[in-house]
């Protein structure tokens, strides 16, 4: 219960993905497949399931394969549970215990969420493409970007936009670290050549 692998896929957000990736209209999604432009609005809204002789086509009309539509098809559910590890993992690590990280999320989704407990490496740099949020559930952080160093307490946040190179390291044993992204595969990206 409560597991999105039990629930169908909606394909419909891959479909629109990928069409808008390709920078197509419907209509045009529409000339390539044979199939109606209202009935792809409807497999876009999650309306209608395509078979598997029309999602083979619009596969086709999108330069994929249907499996792979499927494979960046988001499940059905609108809520997923992801339980804590064993409460000893995660609390009482001493500053020479291995660091731990954990997926908050589970699945192909717009968002990516991950804990990190313990120290961090601090050699090593970061650049996401899309946005990106840390929120330091316990402990403290230094992290450093764009040439400045931020120091971090519970319950502090930073934010950070796509491109920005960084690393940060744990200055306080125990610390737990939550990095909640726009996932890699949505294009989130702003023209940086634009002035906001």
């Amino acid at each position: 219960m409560g597991d999105h692998k039990e629930q169908p896929l909606r394909v419909g957000a891959a479909v629109r993905r990928r069409r808008r990736s390709l920078e197509l209209t419907l209509a045009v999604v529409a000339e390539r497949s044979g199939l109606s432009v209202p009935f792809l609005s409807q497999i876009e809204n999650d309306r209608a399931r395509p078979s598997t002789g029309s999602l083979e086509k619009v596969a086709d009309a999108l330069r994929t394969t249907a499996v792979e539509l499927l494979a960046a098809a988001d499940p059905a559910c609108s809520v997923d549970v992801v339980r804590a590890e064993v409460a000893e993992q995660l609390q009482g690590q001493t500053p020479d215990a291995e660091p731990r990280s954990r997926s908050l999320v589970r699945g192909h989704h717009q968002m990516h969420a991950s804990e990190f407990t313990g120290d961090h490496d601090a050699g090593r740099e970061f650049q996401y493409r899309n946005d990106q949020l840390m929120y330091v559930a316990d402990g403290a952080v230094e992290i450093e970007a764009e040439g400045r160093a931020y120091r971090l307490g519970r319950g502090d946040t930073l934010y950070l936009t796509g491109g920005v190179r960084h690393r940060w390291r744990a200055t306080v044993a125990d610390t737990r670290v939550v990095v909640v992204a726009v996932a890699e595969h949505i294009e989130a990206v702003r023209d940086r050549g634009r002035k906001r």
